[in-house]
């Protein structure tokens, strides 16, 4: 019994490395480009400026509407 637990052992780690190298022998080409012309709008850095802008207005407005009145 030991020697047929050998061998099914033996024959899946066979069996996985081989499906292990076939996933890894696929080519990808990848193109890394920073200076594309058309960038999205969410990497303009006027986007972010006008975003952070509304997001303390809006935190401040919640803020200063939530004190006390006495």
């Amino acid at each position: 019994m030991k020697s047929a637990t050998m061998k099914c052992i033996f024959f899946m780690t066979t069996f996985l490395s081989t499906v292990q190298l076939w996933a890894q022998d696929k080519k990808m080409d990848v193109d890394i480009d920073i200076n594309k012309k058309d960038a999205d709008w969410y990497m303009q850095p006027w986007v972010w400026v006008v975003g952070a802008a509304v997001f303390i207005i809006i935190i401040v407005a919640i803020l200063k509407g939530s004190g006390k009145k006495q």
